[in-house]
């Protein structure tokens, strides 16, 4: 196969972008998927755009709650127990990042790249892209008054940082959205955040890339990076070899799979997350709810109701399990009247989550031409477009517009 400028390996919202963003610069450029466009952790999600959830997945007040979920296999949070050094190491590192101070440093990065990724899926609503865009905001409920001031607080501090909220009572909550059960105590309105149809996105930006010329090949796994010096010289796939002048990598959970040979441990954690779809659903919400204790995203799109929530720290696992399932119902039941449709689709997709809860883009300081943008977590579908402009910007050498030290792969050495 003729060379190409850039190989893009991952056809999720990340890599998918960055193919975009690089075609529309005139870069020649071929990108691989091991399944299908969009077929992983882009498909099924909540949809959300979410500057209000800037807080990294590593923050004050995880450790305690985790402690207590951890051996519960219905809780938001569960870590199937394994003898696997790489995942001990990574539980070690992300309880040590649970401090005030990450959240100090990295609230003002996230709230940015997702207020602009915001900006961006905007602008392509605006030029004609269908993917069921809408900016009606969010509203987080609570159903228990320690969880309410909790959320007040980190209101407040995300109002320092230009995030416009309203805290509302239990009655006022209940106006805004009457699905809402008589049990919830409060909510949060956050009027500037948006949500999507994540599939719809990602493939129609995907048509679009291979309208600019991108080459895409589906069912083609990258297996191997063969480096030379301080250079990616080919990309070992089950269809072949291919060779480009830079290489960037962003298979998601797969992706410390593909480092290794490199000499770069990526500290990557696959995370399961499970969604349930109603079609054609009886009533619902009239915009987006998380419903915080049990970690649950209700997201309205047209004609279905999407409930999608918990992690599972199971490694690369797809298997489902039912009583993860059916915990996302009961969860949403403690907070709305009940969800009734004609039939449902069950979904998994493993998201990659750093030990830091940030993502990892940038390039290793051991080659000059991989460019890594992965370990985006819960904040892929938010953080897709920024992240796949700035790996554009990275390749063609022009200037970022923010100081991306906390995102280095660099961090974890």
């Amino acid at each position: 196969m003729e060379r190409s400028d850039v190989l893009v390996i991952g056809g999720g919202i990340i890599g998918v972008c960055a193919a975009y963003y690089l075609a529309e610069r005139g870069v020649k450029v071929t990108l691989v998927e091991r399944d299908e466009i969009c077929s992983g952790a882009s498909y099924g999600n909540a949809g959300l755009i979410v500057p209000s959830h800037s807080f990294p997945l590593s923050a004050p007040g995880v450790v305690a709650k985790g402690l207590k979920w951890l051996l519960n296999p219905e809780s938001p949070l569960y870590i199937r127990f394994r003898l696997d050094i790489d995942l001990l190491v990574w539980l070690w590192k992300f309880w040590s990042s649970c401090t005030e101070e990450h959240v100090r440093r990295s609230l003002p990065l996230l709230i940015g790249l997702q207020s602009e990724s915001l900006n961006l899926f905007e602008q392509f609503a605006s030029e004609g892209l269908v993917f069921g865009f809408q900016r009606k905001g969010t509203m987080t409920v609570f159903n228990t008054q320690q969880a309410f001031d909790e959320g007040t607080k980190e209101a407040e501090l995300l109002k320092e940082h230009g995030l416009n909220s309203e805290i509302l009572t239990a009655e006022k909550a209940r106006e805004k959205e009457p699905l809402l059960s008589e049990k919830i105590v409060g909510g949060i309105y956050f009027p500037d955040d948006a949500h999507l149809d994540p599939a719809a996105f990602v493939i129609s930006l995907a048509n679009q890339t291979m309208q600019k010329g991108v080459n895409i090949l589906t069912r083609t796994e990258a297996i191997e990076l063969k480096s030379s010096g301080r250079r990616v010289v080919s990309v070992r796939t089950t269809k072949g070899e291919l060779w480009a002048d830079t290489v960037v990598l962003a298979a998601g959970a797969w992706s410390p799979t593909l480092t290794r040979n490199l000499g770069i441990k990526l500290p990557i954690q696959p995370a399961k997350g499970y969604s349930i779809t109603v079609q054609n659903p009886e009533r619902v919400p009239s915009l987006p709810l998380m419903l915080n204790e049990v970690r649950v995203a209700v997201t309205p799109f047209n004609g279905r109701l999407r409930l999608g929530g918990t992690l599972e720290l199971a490694g690369l696992d797809l298997s489902i399990n039912q009583r993860r399932v059916d915990a996302i119902r009961r969860g949403a039941s403690q907070y709305l009247t009940e969800i009734k449709g004609e039939r449902e689709e069950i979904w998994r997709g493993l998201r990659p989550c750093t030990s830091d809860g940030l993502p990892i883009i940038g390039r290793p300081s051991n080659l000059d031409n991989l460019i890594i943008a992965s370990g985006h977590g819960i904040l892929g579908i938010s953080l897709g477009p920024i992240t796949g402009k700035i790996v554009a910007q990275m390749v063609c050498g022009e200037s970022l517009g923010y100081d991306l030290k906390l995102l280095s792969p660099e961090r974890f050495r």
